[in-house]
């Protein structure tokens, strides 16, 4: 078991949640189990299955507003991760002395849980899902959360983990002071929601390892050695966490590396060795060949066995909207990789494709640099077909290296104009590199109108 971090919060008075999503009310739960006078404020409209288990638990709670007064007369504050740390309120409960802390960061006072955290700028959803997926196959007790599943604090409240696995998004991290990862995977970092970070990858990358912050000698840090951010920052944050690196270019030992023969092979002092080829992945590309190397680690490190994690390796299932696919419709595959929210993760799912592409892309740009998707884009894409209000940017980068590159005005348009572009053998991926919310709900409501279009043809 983890000992239980030293915090330096009130444990007790009134405390405010600024957003009722599902971090948010699973935060109002378990504060009130806690012993706190809970209020729950959203300056929106709170969904009705979040509104009815706030009135069922008997939170108050308001919506379409923050009611400053109230706010400010807070002892604690815990924030929804989507506001960002300038917005007016929040600059005004920090120069009140009100602390404003995170979720993740609040419910950890109350667990003795093991935490192992992933963050990344691409694959860290598929990476956590691997990791709950090889401790819970090997019969551990452990709970999954953060930027995925159920609420890390509604868990907390009503659940009894001996281990988590938590997704951690930059935005999560932003709001930790005290928190403890005593196992932090930083799987890679490249230029994602730059707008957030005064458009400096630096910034961003400062944020990706606060992962490591408070962390002990004890404690265990996974890293890719091939990303060149990361391996830059490591002379920067210097770990003091047992570091373990993992590389398909260069054999690294602690660690996991990629043999000339396609084999992994896991490291760690104390414990057998792993190997397994990667052709036996259920996983197939390069990134998945890194997120199963990160996965393997934390795995070892738990002293799982061999044979257990070769099973789980092999039969593990990928989560919805990250290279899932769709169909085979006349000889076409239909690939939805509507997570795919930055270039970079683009880039990753062109690579791990056999040309021929063709691409549906495009949305809320987020000050993305399309230069390195020209080459792929030259080898692999057979046409793309822009969706969103302003494609301006996708057309500027990559008008020359597209073949065809055409406007649609809906998914269910898009998908038609690619069924008619692509040829048999070819694939029709939605990656769209881009934030969905001009046209969609949110990257889930994208996927789904891209299955249901698909289904349709």
């Amino acid at each position: 078991m983890a000992a239980i971090p030293t915090y330096h919060y009130p444990q007790q008075g009134k405390l405010t949640v600024l957003g009722a999503g599902e971090s948010g009310v699973g935060t109002a739960i378990l504060a009130q189990k806690k012993g706190f006078d809970v209020w729950v404020s959203d300056s929106g409209k709170i969904a009705e299955r979040y509104k009815k288990e706030l009135q069922e638990t008997g939170i108050r709670y308001e919506e379409g507003k923050h009611s400053e007064q109230e706010i400010i007369s807070s002892d604690l504050v815990v924030k929804s991760p989507g506001i960002p740390q300038n917005v007016p309120i929040v600059q005004r409960l920090k120069a009140a002395g009100i602390p404003v802390i995170a979720e993740i960061e609040f419910a950890a006072q109350y667990t003795d849980a093991r935490l192992i955290c992933i963050t990344g700028s691409n694959g860290k959803s598929t990476t956590t899902m691997l990791t709950w997926h090889l401790l819970n196959h090997a019969g551990l007790n452990v709970g999954l959360a953060g930027n995925i599943g159920r609420s890390f604090a509604l868990q907390v409240a009503r659940e009894q983990y001996d281990y988590y696995v938590l997704e951690l998004s930059s935005f999560m991290l932003d709001d930790m002071e005290h928190f403890r990862a005593n196992v932090a995977v930083l799987l890679n970092i490249t230029p994602d929601h730059l707008d957030r970070y005064d458009y400096k990858l630096e910034n961003y990358a400062d944020s990706k390892f606060r992962i490591i912050r408070n962390q002990q000698p004890e404690d265990l840090f996974i890293y890719c050695a091939d990303d060149p951010v990361t391996v830059q920052g490591l002379e920067k944050h210097h770990p003091i966490a047992k570091m373990l690196p993992f590389s398909i270019v260069k054999h690294v030992e602690p660690g996991a590396y990629l043999t000339s023969n396609n084999e992994i092979v896991i490291n760690i002092p104390h414990q057998d060795t792993f190997t397994m080829d990667i052709n036996e992945l259920s996983l197939q590309g390069k990134h998945n060949v890194y997120n199963n190397m990160a996965s393997g680690l934390v795995a070892k490190a738990q002293e799982l066995r061999n044979a257990t994690m070769k099973e789980s390796m092999g039969s593990f299932k990928n989560i919805p909207h990250r290279l899932e696919f769709v169909a085979c419709i006349a000889g076409v595959n239909y690939i939805n990789d509507s997570k795919a929210t930055n270039v970079n993760a683009v880039w990753y799912a062109l690579e791990s494709l056999a040309p021929q592409v063709v691409l549906i892309m495009g949305g809320v740009d987020k000050g993305n640099d399309y230069e390195m998707l020209r080459d792929l884009v030259r080898t692999k894409v057979r046409a793309i077909v822009c969706i969103g209000k302003d494609n301006s940017r996708i057309y500027d980068s990559l008008e020359e290296d597209a073949q065809i590159i055409v406007n649609s005005s809906s998914m269910r348009d898009a998908v038609e104009i690619a069924s008619h572009l692509a040829q048999k053998g070819d694939t029709v991926l939605l990656s769209p590199a881009c934030a969905s919310f001009d046209w969609f709900k949110n990257f889930e409501d994208r996927g789904e109108q891209f299955k249901e279009a698909v289904m349709d043809l």
